[in-house]
């Protein structure tokens, strides 16, 4: 059927993508930790990524449609990929605004393509409800998307084991400085005084991370090849049609309703969540990595232990819908918040050692079935809470995720381990209260006014 040939082809465009951008923003933390350089640039991508949701997405949905909105941002990410074989502070930072820019109305019209088709799908199929097809849909999308963990970090990995030089014995003295105890590349160089050690997050060969970063430009660019060739444009879904749509609307009109939407209760209540969906990702890709796997194990082991977390990440993604058509969507949010919560516990009392390496893959691993609990269901939450207002509800959405990004990245060169660890229990404690407040003030509306 052609909307499952669609669903499917974004899915494949993102998932190029993504291998090639998940890879170079999971090593920032480790191969660019002079003066904090990478985890600088990724909090400027989501400052630029939080003031686009702002202004642009609905109004770029407007003037170039859907697809050609997802086809030309995401040739903005390939600016900041080319940045990478020339990393400085004035390389980095103006590709990573570049690329802020163009995310917010990527995943705005990712997000309003998969829902509007959500929605023809089931009225096609007789469904009276559109949320079952709306989140089978975005666990479809997602279950691909997160297998760009897996393809992204095998290729990292793979490359920079190439020289043997990388390997990093670490010596007991920095493991105890590993784990909840970091604080970032400056301890280790103080550990080691008489410069015996070197530290473990240094930079690898540099002749393997421009030959890594050129086959990762070379996945970033089929990815809008793909999309632009393959995927129908919405028209063919209603998206004339489509209630809420931008069509018709003008741009300070559009821009007004991306505001006016955080008046609305249930986006107020909702804000904690998607701070957090922000927060825990970046913690995993700039404290899990560095803090964890790079300073007890080395960079070299980065990518291995991720692609447990990118499997792990897809396979909840594609279960997650058929377990919430079953046992309904609260059952999923609190066991997702409690994996969270038994996973930060472990982090506070474990001591990184490579000599037990299997504990790595498996916070890894539980850590990527929790995400992937947080990736569908807050999106599908979204589509069926505010439908009708899918642009300027998708986009508060990216503008808070984005901001727990930039909150978290902005302060990662600053705090040590264990007090980002206390800011995420602060941050899914709240999220869970305000989305537990939603569903009870849902739970309390008759049936036949409730909104969809």
């Amino acid at each position: 059927m052609r909307i499952w040939k669609n669903v499917a082809v974004i899915s494949l465009s993102f998932m190029c993508l993504f291998t090639a951008f998940n890879s170079v923003g999971n090593l920032q933390s480790s191969i660019n930790a002079d003066a904090g350089l990478g985890t600088t640039a990724s909090a400027t991508i989501y400052v630029a990524l939080l003031v686009s949701c702002m202004f642009v997405p609905t109004w770029l949905i407007k003037t170039i449609k859907c697809k050609w909105t997802m086809v030309f941002c995401q040739l903005c990410y390939s600016v900041y990929i080319i940045a990478q074989f020339w990393p400085s502070f004035g390389t980095l930072i103006p590709a990573a605004i570049i690329l802020g820019i163009g995310a917010a109305p990527m995943w705005s019209a990712k997000c309003t393509y998969l829902t509007q088709v959500g929605n023809r799908y089931a009225a096609l199929i007789g469904d009276n409800s559109a949320e079952p097809s709306i989140t089978r849909f975005f666990g479809v999308f997602f279950m691909v998307f997160q297998t760009s963990q897996i393809w992204g970090n095998l290729i990292s990995s793979l490359v920079l084991s190439m020289d043997k030089a990388n390997e990093t014995n670490v010596d007991d003295k920095i493991l105890e400085y590993c784990g909840a105890n970091f604080c970032n590349s400056r301890n280790l160089t103080n550990i080691t005084g008489d410069g015996s050690v070197s530290s473990p997050l240094q930079r690898p060969d540099e002749a393997q991370i421009q030959m890594l970063t050129g086959i990762l430009l070379g996945f970033a660019l089929l990815a809008s090849a793909i999309m632009a060739l393959l995927v129908d444009p919405l028209s063919r879904f209603g998206e004339a049609e489509r209630q809420g749509s931008s069509t018709g609307k003008t741009g300070v009109a559009l821009l007004l309703a991306t505001f006016q939407h955080m008046r609305n209760p249930y986006q107020l209540l909702i804000i904690p969540l998607t701070l957090w969906s922000g927060f825990e990702q970046a913690f995993l890709t700039a404290e899990f990595t560095a803090a964890y796997i790079s300073c007890a194990w080395g960079v070299q082991h980065v990518g291995f232990v991720l692609i447990c977390y990118g499997a792990a990440d897809a396979i909840g993604s594609i279960t997650c819908g058929s377990i919430v058509k079953r046992v309904g969507r609260i059952p999923i949010f609190v066991f997702g918040a409690l994996l969270n919560a038994a996973l930060i516990i472990a982090l506070f009392l474990w001591k990184p050692d490579p000599d037990n390496a299997v504990i790595f893959f498996v916070i890894a691993g539980f850590w990527g079935l929790a995400d992937s609990i947080w990736q569908t269901q807050i999106n599908s939450f979204y589509g069926v809470i505010f439908s009708g207002s899918e642009e300027a509800a998708f986009s508060n959405y990216r503008l808070w995720e984005s901001l727990g990004f930039a909150i978290a990245f902005a302060y990662s060169y600053a705090l040590c381990a264990n007090a980002k660890l206390w800011v995420l229990v602060g941050v899914l404690a709240a999220g869970m209260i305000g989305y537990l407040t939603i569903e009870t003030m849902e739970n309390k509306k008759p049936k036949k006014n409730e909104k969809e």
